[in-house]
């Protein structure tokens, strides 16, 4: 567990389905991700986190607001899935409640867990990568002090040629 000023980031429970489950079907979420996720797709989801926190001991995070222990969103550090291509390499990421977004709480968040990333897992490098379109996301890792690694830009295979968030830029901090 990591712990903020205003934010708890621990590992998913079975108790938090439901409040990722929203978070996933939530519309302004799903802009990001390339559509929302079903109910079944959350929960295959939050089994790949669970999976991955107890293999490797750490992973992508609930994010709880402490003043009144809400769900407001997930960060973390985890292996790229393979799919991606970028190799093997950790990325950062997040996603949160947009009645969550302008608070700072993603910035927050981020920032702990490559913290965590680099002074306890002792990570050499950590990525981050989103749409080419998704200047806010773009706008944290520049907070976190990640600088924009062009040449590892990609195209996003999951997601149709023609489709506009297939455009990734990739992002990289190191300690």
């Amino acid at each position: 567990m990591i712990v903020t000023d205003r934010l708890t980031l621990r590992p998913a429970v079975d108790a938090d389905r439901d409040a990722i489950a929203a978070l996933n079907a939530h519309p302004r979420v799903g802009e990001w991700l390339g559509g929302v996720r079903d109910r079944a797709e959350s929960d295959a989801f939050v089994d790949r986190v669970q999976a991955h926190q107890a293999e490797h001991g750490f992973g992508f995070w609930v994010v709880e607001r402490r003043a009144d222990a809400s769900v407001v969103g997930m960060t973390g550090v985890w292996w790229t899935p393979p799919e991606v291509g970028l190799g093997h390499v950790v990325e950062i990421g997040w996603r949160f409640l947009p009645d969550a977004w302008g608070r700072g709480y993603a910035t927050e968040a981020a920032r702990a867990a490559l913290t965590y990333g680099f002074e306890t897992v002792k990570l050499p490098e950590i990525i981050a990568f989103t749409a080419r379109s998704n200047l806010a996301s773009q706008s944290v890792m520049r907070r976190i002090s990640m600088s924009h690694d062009p040449q590892r830009d990609f195209d996003h295979p999951s997601l149709p040629d023609d489709h506009p968030l297939r455009p990734h830029v990739v992002y990289v901090a190191r300690p």
